[in-house]
């Protein structure tokens, strides 16, 4: 299976975008207020570090989905369906991957340690990933490929 191949798709680039910018929408609209609240903060100093964080995060989904994607297609696997099982991995992978770009920022932006800002992003990946495995199972079902890459098997 290879780019080349008819029944290929991969989500184009302004699906891709329209993907990253309602995700972290979402997002944004969910943490800023529990954040400012949660921190005693003002919304506009957490909405700050969490619209840095949201460019961040799209910048990274970006790339990370066409990765995962061609990844899927390397291996001979469909682009969709996707099962829960890879859903869960998908999720899981990214937000480990998140974890590398954020910990550093968060940790400058609330004068706080390493320690203490790797400890606050793993409580908001406690919640992230079941919002991510949802947005995504209904984003494939609002916005779904048009043409489903079918599973090829070798014989011989």
């Amino acid at each position: 299976m290879t780019a080349a191949d008819p029944d290929f798709e991969l989500r184009s680039t302004p699906d891709r975008i329209r993907h990253a910018v309602l995700f972290e929408g979402l997002l944004l609209a969910i943490f800023v207020p529990a954040g400012a609240f949660a921190f005693d903060q003002p919304a506009t100093q957490v909405g700050g570090l969490a619209v840095a964080l949201s460019f961040i995060a799209m910048a990274t989904n970006y790339l990370y989905n066409i990765a995962f994607d061609r990844t899927l297609l390397a291996l001979h696997r469909p682009l969709q369906p996707r099962s829960s099982r890879l859903r869960m991995l998908h999720a899981l992978l990214f937000e480990t991957l998140l974890l590398v770009f954020s910990v550093p920022l968060v940790a400058v932006a609330l004068e706080i340690s390493l320690a203490a800002a790797l400890l606050l992003d793993i409580g908001f990946l406690a919640v992230t990933p079941v919002i991510t495995f949802a947005y995504n199972w209904l984003y494939d079902i609002v916005f779904p490929l048009k043409v489903k890459v079918p599973v090829r098997t070798e014989t011989g």
